[in-house]
C-alpha cells in the first residue's frame, strides 16, 4: 500500500511537470504578451480584476494578493491594483440569490470595471457561464480580457482578448498551472513597471 501511494504521487509530479513543460513550449508567447497588456493598463491607472469558480476562485485571490502586495522579494514596490471579484460573499450570496449565479461577476463588472482596466477569467474548462457572462460584458465596455483557461480553452477561448490554454484535460493538473502563470504575470509585470527597484 505505501509502494502504491509512492508510486501514484510520483506519477502525479511527473504528469504534473510535463504538462508545465509543454506550456513553456505552446503557450510562452501568450504568457508574454499578457504580461505587457497586464502593465500597460496597470501604467495606465488602470486595475486588473480576476473571477473563477471553486479552485479558480482561490487562484483569483491569489494572484490579486501577489499584485497588490508584492511576489519578489528582491523588489520593494508599490502595490499594484488588482482585486478578486470572488471574495465579497454578501454580494455574492444577495446577487444569487436574487438573479442567479451565472450573473455574479457580470454585475461587479458593471459596478467596478472602467475602460482601461482588465478582467482576468479563469476556468478550467472555459465554459464558467459566470465567467462568459463577464467576459462578454467587458467587450462592450472598453475593457481587455485574458482567459486562463484548460482543455480546449471551451466557450471563453473566441471570446477573450487574449487566451491562455493549458494543454491538459485534467482539473487538476490545469489548476496546478494557472497558478504558475499567475506567478509569471506578476513577476514579469512586476519587472516591467518597477525596473529600477529590484534589489538583487
Amino acid at each position: 500500500m505505501a509502494e502504491t501511494a509512492r508510486e501514484r504521487a510520483h506519477a502525479h509530479l511527473l504528469a504534473s511537470a510535463e504538462v508545465k513543460r509543454r506550456m513553456a513550449e505552446k503557450c510562452l508567447e501568450e504568457i508574454v504578451a499578457a504580461a505587457e497588456m497586464i502593465a500597460q493598463a496597470l501604467r495606465a491607472g488602470g486595475k486588473v480584476m480576476l473571477c473563477g469558480n471553486g479552485g479558480s476562485a482561490a487562484d483569483s485571490q491569489h494572484i490579486a494578493a501577489e499584485f497588490t502586495n508584492r511576489l519578489s522579494a528582491d523588489l520593494e514596490r508599490p502595490a499594484l491594483a488588482a482585486l478578486a471579484l470572488t471574495t465579497d460573499t454578501s454580494f455574492l450570496t444577495a446577487n444569487a440569490n436574487d438573479y442567479g449565479f451565472e450573473h455574479v461577476f457580470e454585475r461587479q463588472v458593471e459596478a467596478l470595471g472602467r475602460e482601461g482596466d482588465i478582467l482576468i477569467g479563469i476556468s478550467t474548462s472555459g465554459n464558467s457561464q459566470n465567467v462568459v457572462r463577464a467576459v462578454r460584458f467587458c467587450r462592450d465596455r472598453g475593457i481587455k480580457t485574458i482567459g486562463l483557461l484548460g482543455g480546449n480553452g471551451g466557450q471563453l477561448r473566441e471570446l477573450v482578448d487574449l487566451a491562455i490554454v493549458v494543454p491538459s484535460a485534467s482539473t487538476q493538473h490545469i489548476q496546478e498551472v494557472h497558478i504558475t502563470i499567475g506567478h509569471i504575470l506578476c513577476d514579469l509585470v512586476e519587472r516591467a513597471i518597477f525596473a529600477d527597484k529590484v534589489t538583487k
